[in-house]
């Protein structure tokens, strides 16, 4: 089960379970234990430009130990925009993707149980982030730009940089539309202008991004794939090019981090923190100002009892995990705040390895998006993946087709990444917990 959402005002620093304060310049400390590594992957992909109106809701709540611009957590100084800390502390407003809502709408309207249908409802106003999974999704970007701006002078739109060449080097299911043989690395380049022109036109509108789920994660586990080995160049060229592009004030940046039972294991944790550090170091100054974990994953932020799968990891979930990276991060000069995904992880103990990631059977939507965190190392829960968008299909005769999906703890059938899974939307409902 996942614990309550326990503010740190209420409880302070809840202890972790890696703890080592041989690496302790921060007040988060650590720990170091030799184990295997874990490869997992965690992606997603949606498909659809699709536009609509949307609206806007409050997600933020105020912490006496934090403010906007000197948190508990620390700021991060680049250079003409000077400090900025946590995005989501100052009283902004977080804008809901319009195309998830049309998404949710349009099942809502293919429902026939009422209950459903107004939990389904409930889902459609908490906010997620949309994912610019392709180029041409990326005028789109203006769109909702405009439409925040419309909306409040404190906004947030949150979105998900996801379009690397040899996407997602260790899977097929997220693989994209780029391929570094056929001028990929210049193609990607292309749709960073895109991004940073829209985010460049609205310099009121804040932007939160996480950026390229997976890619880093598997730079450091996942080099004997010659997949992942050949695209180890073209990965890093363009991520210093996206961190050299998008330094506009009005952005925060989040280098996704795989998750506990990924880049968590005691052997992966110090490479990890030097790839991270290596790449923000390559565009001085930028706007990153920390991680995402659990992207797309399933992991509790804390778990009351570890799940059986964990055994041997010392980072039994994400609050662990942050917590034992924060230390390593920060002596190797990188900004140690984290934003965490819960989206799917209200329910525990159902995968029977911690590497499925897969549309796993069970799985409820979790932990509403706060900035009430157990460690002032997070700076907010927050809600990446959208619930009900298909990790991957079952069909074994798809070009995407990934065995993982086909694994006993994966809900059959699927269809393709990214296209809307009904019944497993309407599984995320039924187990969401908190309920909705």
């Amino acid at each position: 089960m996942v614990s309550p959402n326990l503010s740190k005002d209420q409880v302070g620093r809840v202890a972790n379970p890696c703890e080592d304060n041989s690496l302790a310049p921060t007040s988060s400390t650590t720990t170091t234990t030799t184990k295997t590594s874990s490869t997992s992957s965690t992606k997603t992909s949606s498909t659809s430009t699709t536009t609509s109106k949307t609206s806007s809701t409050t997600t933020s709540s105020t912490k006496t130990s934090t403010t906007s611009t000197t948190t508990t957590s620390g700021s991060v100084t680049t250079g003409a925009c000077g400090t900025f800390g946590n995005p989501y502390e100052s009283g902004y407003s977080t804008y809901l993707s319009p195309y998830y809502v049309a998404e949710v709408n349009a099942a809502i309207a293919t429902q026939t149980d009422a209950t459903m249908k107004a939990k389904s409802a409930k889902v459609a106003q908490i906010p997620n982030f949309t994912w610019f999974d392709t180029a041409a999704k990326v005028p789109t970007l203006s769109t909702y730009l405009a439409d925040a701006k419309s909306m409040s002078s404190k906004i947030i739109v949150q979105i998900v940089i996801y379009d690397l060449p040899n996407r997602d080097c260790h899977a097929k299911a997220s693989n994209g539309e780029y391929l570094i043989a056929n001028n990929g690395v210049a193609n990607y380049k292309a749709y960073i202008d895109a991004i940073s022109a829209a985010i460049t036109a609205y310099p009121d509108v804040r932007v939160v991004a996480v950026y390229e789920p997976d890619s880093l994660a598997n730079l450091v586990t996942n080099m004997s794939d010659s997949n992942c080995a050949n695209a180890h160049d073209a990965y890093l060229t363009c991520a210093t090019y996206a961190l050299q592009k998008l330094v506009q004030c009005n952005i925060w940046l989040y280098l996704d981090a795989g998750h506990a039972g990924w880049l968590g294991w005691a052997s992966n944790q110090d490479p990890a923190a030097q790839l991270f550090a290596q790449v923000y170091k390559s565009a001085t100054p930028n706007r990153v100002r920390g991680l995402a974990t659990n992207v797309a994953n399933y992991n509790a932020l804390h778990a009351d009892t570890p799940d059986p799968i964990t055994a041997g990891d010392p980072c039994v979930d994400e609050l662990s995990y942050a917590q034992a990276m924060a230390p390593r991060l920060t002596s190797y000069g990188f900004p140690a705040h984290f934003i965490i995904d819960q989206g799917r992880s209200g329910q525990q103990n159902l995968r029977v390895a911690w590497g499925d990631w897969c549309n796993i059977k069970g799985a409820g939507f979790g932990m509403h998006p706060t900035t009430s965190t157990p460690d002032a190392i997070i700076d907010a829960i927050v809600w990446v993946k959208p619930g009900g968008e298909c990790d991957g299909t079952s069909n074994s005769s798809s070009p995407r087709y990934d065995s993982t999906c086909s694994l006993s703890d994966a809900k059959q059938p699927a269809p393709e990444a990214g296209t809307w899974f009904e019944a497993y939307f309407e599984d995320l409902v039924t187990y969401a917990n908190p309920a909705l």
